[in-house]
């Protein structure tokens, strides 16, 4: 009975708080609304037993991407004023986008109707062994038989962290501001520094 209820109670919450991020005219707000959800999803894989997507979706979406989102929505200068005027100039092509995807459910449901779609069925090779855990079963999985492809993702990943930072920190024409030159700040001399004398009132410091 319990589980029901808690089920119905994060179902109805991560719908609400869904439509919540869609509906709200301040990006801001649909961020947290967006956090809500996430933690709404994360209850529900409690309930399904996947333990393990639930951290997952708490500590990476909640924790990082959703944070990050909240992040860069605060630092951009919105003006709503013109998002509300490209929300009003786009409505006609976002209404057809949302029709076609519409219309694109509505084939699936009745082709899954119909029998056209075969679904697979469950074969039993995937499922948890006894005595052991979802977080054991996954670990297990993940690097055991897709060890491989693991660390072909890894490799993916460093290698566009890489390329971040190079593109990121490359050198700029003509000695632009904000490149930094180490050797000359190490071979730096204390007579150039800046040094306070008690300088008279009106003045300044001595370069």
């Amino acid at each position: 009975m319990i589980q029901a209820i808690a089920f119905y109670l994060f179902a109805i919450l991560l719908i609400a708080s869904a439509v919540m991020v869609i509906m709200s005219r301040n990006p801001v707000h649909s961020v947290l609304w967006l956090i809500l959800a996430f933690f709404n999803a994360a209850g529900l894989m409690v309930l399904l037993g996947a333990e393990f997507i639930a951290m997952l979706l708490v500590i990476v979406y909640v924790g990082a991407v959703a944070v990050l989102f909240l992040f860069v929505v605060m630092m951009l200068d919105i003006d709503f004023a013109e998002l509300r005027a490209g929300f009003v100039k786009n409505f006609p092509l976002g209404l057809a986008v949302a029709l076609v995807l519409l219309a694109e459910m509505l084939m699936g449901i009745l082709a899954w109707n119909a029998g056209g779609l075969k679904l697979g069925t469950p074969d039993g090779t995937s499922a948890t062994p006894m005595g052991e855990s979802n977080l054991e079963a996954i670990g297990a999985l993940l690097y055991g038989k897709y060890v491989l492809l693991f660390e072909v993702a890894g490799i993916i990943l460093l290698v566009a962290m890489i390329g971040a930072i190079v593109l990121t920190h490359r050198r700029r024409p003509g000695g632009a501001r904000g490149h930094q030159k180490i050797s000359k700040q190490v071979s730096r001399r204390p007579e150039e520094a800046t040094v306070m004398k008690q300088p008279e009132v009106g003045k300044g410091v001595e370069l």
